[in-house]
Order: structure tokens, then C-alpha cells, then sequence
């Protein structure tokens, strides 16, 4: 399986908004995410995938994704002014992309 490490903060989740989280199709994949300052949600468009993010912990779950694509990161808390622009992308690649081949 694969780790991934997600910071949220007003606003935005790093990795996430400037890049996307990329991680291979097929494969459990472990997301261990926390706040760096007020609540936060962490929503996977297209999934189940829902967890809250509160500063001082860490929310862990794994998904595995069945399917190549984009899927939405979304804040789904209430978390300031620019709630509404706090977004990010996980992007399923195949296990051969993924590995940097073609």
C-alpha cells in the first residue's frame, strides 16, 4: 500500500491545492491528514470518503480506487471567509504511470 500525508489550513490542504495528491489505481492507499489551525473537512468527491480534520489530531483512513480520474478534495467545515474556495484534486494514475513509465 501507499501513505499519504495531507496538512489542511485556511485554505487549502497541502499536498492537494497547488499539486494534486497522485497516487496509483488498484492499491490501498493510507490518508493521514490533520489541521494546522481550525476545523477543516477533508471530502473525497464521487466517494464515501468524509472525515473531519481537527488541529492536534489525525484522521486516518484508507481507500483503495478502482478507477483512473480526478476526484475532488473538498472542505466540507466551515472554516472562514474562503471556505468556499478551499478545494484540492486527487489524481488516480495507473500503477505504470505512477511508477514513471508510460
Amino acid at each position: 500500500g501507499y501513505e499519504a500525508y495531507v496538512v489542511a489550513y485556511q485554505f487549502g490542504f497541502e499536498p492537494g491545492s497547488s499539486e494534486p495528491i497522485t497516487v496509483p489505481r488498484g492499491t490501498d492507499v493510507t490518508f493521514y491528514v490533520t489541521s494546522r489551525d481550525v476545523v477543516h473537512g477533508f471530502s473525497l468527491a464521487g466517494t464515501n470518503v468524509n472525515t473531519m480534520v481537527i488541529p492536534g489530531q489525525i484522521a486516518e483512513f484508507t481507500v483503495t480506487f478502482d478507477e483512473t480520474g480526478t476526484y475532488g478534495v473538498l472542505c466540507n467545515e466551515y472554516c472562514g471567509a474562503q471556505h468556499h474556495e478551499m478545494a484540492g484534486e486527487v489524481e488516480v494514475v495507473s500503477q505504470s504511470e505512477f511508477d514513471g513509465g508510460n
